[in-house]
């Protein structure tokens, strides 16, 4: 069964990828892998000054990250597993030492075939879901765009307005050079400018799912059903 990656892409855009790009986005339950990645975020940003309370009530759910730095030791973990509700998910759990102690950007990804896309469960408690759009660049490099984001919580089931959201743009490619990989993420508001945002390298390890498993404190608090 291919990967939830593969499923939204299609093969035709799938295997445009860089081969490497297309080892690490075939991480899945039918790989039997997780990848493990260890680099340096050259940069690890946010935007104006009024931002960062905005930041800061993201950043106690692991949805957004509310400091900056340079050189930033950086491990993501991308591991699959079966969720609740049935479900095919993987795990996109980032954290960045940061120099006041380790912050973590946490996401749960599935496939949605009701959206036609990935959907991308954003925190701690998966409160927001955002649907992701993959493309394959003529270099090879993947792009990844946000489209609708949706607010969850007991039966509260909202639409983000584009006010108050954000539209991230994820960039990531392989550099055969020096065996890594690149990612460049930029989060921005449609009125308000930029968001936050990371650029820099990792190394990418994989491992056989049946050794390792999913350790703790990497699913979420709280699994969300709702597409």
């Amino acid at each position: 069964m291919p990967s939830i990656f593969r499923t939204a892409m299609g093969d035709e855009a799938f295997e445009r990828l860089h081969p490497e790009l297309q080892r690490r986005f075939s991480v899945g339950l039918a790989s039997g892998e997780l990848c493990v990645g260890r680099g340096v975020m050259d940069r690890v940003w946010h935007g104006r000054a009024f931002m960062k309370p905005f930041l800061a009530c993201g950043g106690m759910r692991n949805i957004l990250l509310p400091r900056t730095g340079r050189n930033v030791p950086f491990v993501i973990e991308n591991v699959p597993y079966t969720d609740s509700f049935g479900r095919e998910t993987v795990t996109f759990v980032r954290t960045f030492d940061l120099p006041d102690g380790p912050r973590r950007f946490d996401a749960t990804m599935v496939h949605s075939p009701e959206r036609g896309c990935v959907l991308d469960y954003l925190g701690t408690h998966q409160h927001l879901a955002s649907d992701l759009h993959l493309s394959a660049e003529a270099d090879g490099s993947l792009l990844i765009v946000s489209g609708e984001h949706r607010f969850r919580e007991g039966p509260l089931d909202v639409r983000v307005p584009e006010l108050v959201g954000g539209r991230a743009e994820v960039r990531e490619s392989f550099d055969e050079r020096t065996g890594r990989f690149r990612i460049n993420v930029r989060v921005e508001n449609k009125y308000f400018g930029p968001i936050f945002g990371y650029e820099g390298s990792f190394a990418a390890a994989y491992t056989a799912l049946s050794s390792h498993g999913v350790r703790a404190g990497l699913r979420p608090v709280r699994e969300e059903v709702r597409a």
